[in-house]
């Protein structure tokens, strides 16, 4: 594990994605995830890299554009954690405090007994996406960091989510109250990569996407801003994870 997070080896395999040596290894992929290939644009991939920032045909993602509808930012698997008065969050495999995520104690405490939205995004999943609603961008912040696999198996050893690469962009949203949209790089992952957008953003735009690896979007909302879908909460207290697409609902508004 050791040798796998180290910086240079990430980049190393990076190179090799990007190159033509990599195109055999997209059909492998293809089986092994059975990733649905009616979902995206049909053209000739040069790289595996090239074939993992694929595109989706127009309409196959439907974003839900009612201003009370809580829409999840990504594909992935979603699980949902109330946040404490001391700022802890007790998520799965791992007890994360939102201060050592965020690396800013003032801003954690405006999300005490918040909400805490994790999706994690499996190799198969589409790795875009994109604002939950509309808003204002007030900044942005980089966080350098290494590189763990964000499978269960690395998670019960390392606090993955606060020593990995990760970048967050608070946004003061129309209906959610000011909101941190997270991504957080994973093992072999070289790039988060951000369109830098500026300003007022919309809802259901892209904001970006990952390069190749398995890999986490966090969403962090402040008290009685919204609710998560009584279905989603109820498996994440059971210690269930719940498929997602983006655009789906997945709560609403306030309390």
């Amino acid at each position: 594990m050791k040798i796998l997070t180290m910086p240079w080896i990430s980049r190393q395999v990076g190179k090799i994605l990007d190159s033509r040596l990599s195109r055999p290894y997209i059909l492998f992929f293809v089986k092994k995830h059975k990733v649905n290939l009616t979902e995206f644009e049909q053209k000739e991939y040069r790289t595996f890299n090239d074939f993992f920032k694929r595109s989706l045909l127009p309409e196959t993602r439907r974003i839900d554009w009612a201003a009370e509808s809580l829409i999840s930012p990504c594909d992935g698997l979603l699980s949902v954690y109330e946040i404490d008065e001391q700022s802890w969050i007790p998520a799965k495999y791992s007890k994360y405090r939102i201060e050592d995520l965020l690396e800013n104690r003032e801003l954690a405490g405006c999300y005490n007994c918040g909400w805490c939205l994790v999706f994690r995004l499996r190799p198969s999943d589409y790795h875009h996406y994109c604002y939950i609603d509309n808003g204002n961008i007030q900044c942005r912040k980089k966080i350098p960091g290494i590189l763990h696999c964000v499978r269960p198996i690395a998670m019960e050893k390392y606090p993955v989510y606060i020593q990995n690469t990760r970048e967050y962009t608070l946004i003061d949203t129309e209906n959610f109250g000011r909101v941190v949209q997270m991504e957080i790089g994973a093992l072999l992952v070289g790039k988060i990569q951000n369109n830098r957008h500026q300003g007022y953003v919309r809802r259901g735009t892209e904001k970006g996407y990952f390069e190749f690896g398995g890999s986490t979007v966090i969403i962090l909302i402040q008290k009685e801003q919204a609710t998560p879908e009584l279905a989603v909460w109820m498996l994440s207290k059971l210690g269930q994870e719940v498929e997602v697409k983006m655009g789906q609902k997945i709560g609403c508004k306030g309390n």
